[in-house]
């Protein structure tokens, strides 16, 4: 079957990581993230998580991601689909959108024509928004929190709202699924969403006992 691309996003410890770990073994697909999926990447999530950095300008911190994002299309992402290996990324272009768009305040338009030139014009399959509250989320949080964890609670508000007008922009693309359960429960619901946009991932996928 053709390569499915899926993305996963959210705000802060929303769980997508562990959700993406999940829907990749389930598929055998590759597993990605955004920043930090390549070596360049992983320098440039250093950067870009580093509370010392809390002075970048907003429009570096949108090159930054582009340029992470550029690499890791090249690097990992379409060689996997053209190897015709399914891939899951935790982040993707949905993230640029929502943290340097709605939450920085960037023009949305120049941000989204950063990421399409960036990728190329890669678009996922299919994007998961897990949804979690930001009183749920905070106690999720590391006691000493990373730069973009702590931007403060307006500018994640910013976040979240970014993230539903997005999935309410393209609702043939993304989905958006409750991220509060336990993660076994939030895990069934996302193959369920995921499968019903893609239903030949249903038949791909190995039986679960």
């Amino acid at each position: 079957m053709t390569a499915r691309f899926v993305v996963f996003e959210g705000g802060e410890a929303a769980g997508k990581s562990t959700q993406a770990a999940r829907l990749a073994a389930r598929l055998g697909a590759v597993l990605t993230r955004e920043p930090g999926g390549t070596a360049a990447g992983a320098a440039i999530r250093g950067l870009l998580l580093d509370p010392a950095n809390a002075g970048f300008d907003d429009r570096a911190e949108a090159l930054l991601m582009a340029a992470d994002r550029a690499q890791h299309v090249a690097e990992v992402v379409r060689p996997a689909l053209a190897a015709g290996r399914h891939v899951v990324s935790d982040r993707y272009v949905g993230s640029s959108l929502a943290y340097q768009g709605y939450g920085r305040g960037l023009p949305l338009d120049e941000v989204r024509r950063l990421s399409a030139w960036a990728t190329g014009g890669l678009g996922p399959d299919v994007v998961v928004l897990l949804d979690v509250p930001r009183h749920a989320a905070t106690v999720r949080i590391d006691a000493r929190p990373d730069r973009m964890e702590a931007a403060g609670d307006a500018f994640h508000q910013r976040v979240a709202d970014g993230y539903h007008a997005l999935a309410a922009a393209e609702p043939d693309r993304w989905v958006v699924v409750d991220g509060t359960p336990e993660p076994e429960v939030v895990e069934a619901a996302v193959w369920a969403a995921v499968t019903a946009r893609v239903p030949a991932l249903a038949k791909a996928a190995p039986v679960r006992p």
